[in-house]
């Protein structure tokens, strides 16, 4: 959905899920998420200040290629990196509070009102 504009975050969330339609998607998120924040926080523990440099390596290299293969998609941080990245970790903390169905229906709300 190239060109898309929101004025507001809130506006840009189920785009932002939508993006994330396929559960595999999201949990692919999830795992580089937090595998690049259990690397980054073992690297800060040890005194290794370049293991800053794992968040987003782990995070967006596993995340990115997730959207071409599994979605079919660019992702959304291509347009809008503040707003994604917002939208990453409130679709994370979502997932690990057991609600990714609810993920998947607003995915599939917004994908049917705006195909």
């Amino acid at each position: 959905m190239p060109g898309m504009t929101f004025r507001s975050y809130e506006e840009f969330w189920p785009y932002y899920v939508a993006m994330h339609s396929r559960s595999a998607t999201r949990w692919v998120h999830l795992t580089g998420s937090l595998t690049g924040l259990a690397v980054t926080a073992y690297g800060l523990a040890r005194g290794r200040k370049r293991y800053l440099a794992a968040l987003p390596l782990i995070g967006y290299g596993t995340a990115w290629p997730a959207h071409f293969l599994i979605e079919g998609n660019n992702p959304a941080t291509f347009g809008h990196p503040v707003w994604s990245l917002r939208g990453d970790a409130r679709m994370i903390r979502m997932m690990l509070a057991g609600r990714d169905g609810e993920l998947a229906v607003i995915a599939e709300k917004w994908l049917t009102e705006n195909r």
